[in-house]
């Protein structure tokens, strides 16, 4: 059964429940799957406005895609099978969380405690906990022990309008175990109903047996790790850890080099804990993000300027590991560098799920507006993940990943904390709200 709609001076003018419209009718009018109407959008196209704003909009979906978006009197003529009235609801793209570690097994909350009674970061990473510990841990899970584990903070991010989430391996440090990882990443995706996107973190830490000869293991990455990862397809991207108590800015261009030879992009954790230069580094190979940023200098962010590199923020770790030194938002602002923020999901650095949080306290900690931190979570989020053709933003053409909110303006999305205001969410045109609960 299909709806004919005709939309006039913004009003549903007939709702007939057969379609009589003729095979030269529908040749020039819209045969959609779904119609959403009575609405708001925050489309995070074009500066003209804030949050690209269309009030009392309509959005049609046909076959996973928008097929229109605009103002509710200007919908063309058409049919859909569905058709949903929001009664003044908001929609927005789906968030994109463009940084997470969600696969791990175990948690660090013994480490947790004893920061707070003042050991370092540093000084757990280097006697062995940190990273390690969870390196320990999930080698010894199972495939299957991995999504179980995983899924509840999946369908975390889920329930607060993911729609896109990348993925990094990188507890593993063997290539079995790294394997492990990255398809237990893409079955807790398809469970939680949330596009995945795959990062190959072979360059995280440096495993016990490898402890004194890195150089061996930094081979291992490069010459058999990155084309194994590249040939079966199971990653998107090669990631690194460049900083004081992880790779070398020489180490880490030899495993970005390997990427590159192997047809996959590059980001990087850079400038987390010091200046190493990885900025620069990961804009000399135009790597799609550098992320943490926190120790950023002004050469970092004229390379990352030109190459087009996304600044990722991670206002959580921050928070969490009660870091004073913000990453530079003035400058980036200034320098036209487009910045993403993302949650950063992991058991030892920040252990949270929740995109809504991460924007407000990108607001209040590091400075951003509430339109910066949105766009920093759907349309420069999507960039950092090489996505922003297919999705980031609500224009014809891209996939209809839409999160639909219970709220009177965006600006509330990173001003409440707490409290649920999802009332939909949609991947591709389909309903996966009910993955997330």
């Amino acid at each position: 059964m299909e709806s004919q709609l005709r939309f006039s001076d913004g009003s549903v003018a007939a709702l007939m429940q057969e379609s009589e419209a003729s095979e030269s009718e529908c040749e020039t009018s819209f045969r959609l799957d779904i119609l959403f109407h009575n609405c708001n959008a925050a489309t995070m196209s074009g500066a003209r406005v804030p949050y690209g704003t269309i009030a009392n909009a309509a959005v049609a979906v046909e076959k996973g895609r928008i097929a229109w978006i605009g103002p509710e009197r200007g919908c063309p003529v058409g049919t859909a099978r569905t058709v949903t009235d929001l009664r003044g609801a908001w929609i927005t793209p789906g968030l994109i969380d463009c940084h997470t570690h969600l696969v791990f097994a175990g948690n660090r909350a013994r480490e947790w405690e004893l920061r707070r009674k003042g050991a370092s970061y540093e000084d757990i990473a280097r006697a062995g906990g940190g990273i390690l510990s969870t390196v320990e841990a999930t080698r010894a899970a199972t495939e299957d022990t991995l999504v179980e584990a995983s899924l509840p903070r999946a369908r975390a991010l889920a329930g607060h309008g993911v729609t896109t989430a990348e993925i990094k391996s990188g507890y593993g440090l063997t290539l079995e175990d790294e394997r492990k990882m990255l398809h237990a990443a893409l079955r807790v995706g398809e469970r939680a109903g949330v596009r995945v996107s795959r990062s190959f973190l072979g360059a995280h830490a440096l495993p016990k047996e490898y402890a004194s000869d890195r150089g061996a293991f930094v081979e291992l990455i490069c010459r058999d790790w990155i084309p194994a990862i590249a040939r079966e397809r199971l990653a998107d991207s090669v990631d690194a850890f460049c900083d004081s108590i992880a790779f070398t800015r020489e180490e880490t261009e030899r495993v970005f080099a390997a990427a590159k030879a192997n047809g996959l992009q590059v980001r990087l954790h850079a400038e987390q804990l010091s200046d190493q230069g990885g900025a620069a580094l990961a804009a000399k190979f135009r790597a799609l993000s550098a992320d943490h940023l926190e120790h950023l200098g002004d050469s970092g962010i004229a390379a990352m300027k030109t190459s087009g590199t996304i600044a990722v923020l991670l206002p959580l770790p921050f928070y969490f590991l009660r870091e004073e030194k913000k990453p530079p938002v003035a400058k980036l602002r200034d320098a036209g560098v487009p910045i993403a923020i993302a949650t950063d999901c992991n058991p030892g650095t920040s252990p949270a799920a929740s995109p809504l949080l991460a924007m407000n306290m990108a607001c209040t900690l590091l400075g951003l507006s509430p339109e910066e931190a949105l766009r920093g979570f759907t349309q420069n989020a999507a960039a950092a993940l090489g996505l922003g053709a297919e999705t980031g933003t609500l224009e014809a053409g891209k996939f209809a990943d839409l999160a639909i909110w219970n709220i009177s303006d965006p600006s509330e999305l990173a001003y409440w904390m707490g409290i649920d205001l999802l009332r939909g969410r949609y991947l591709e045109g389909r309903s996966v709200h009910e993955a997330a609960q």
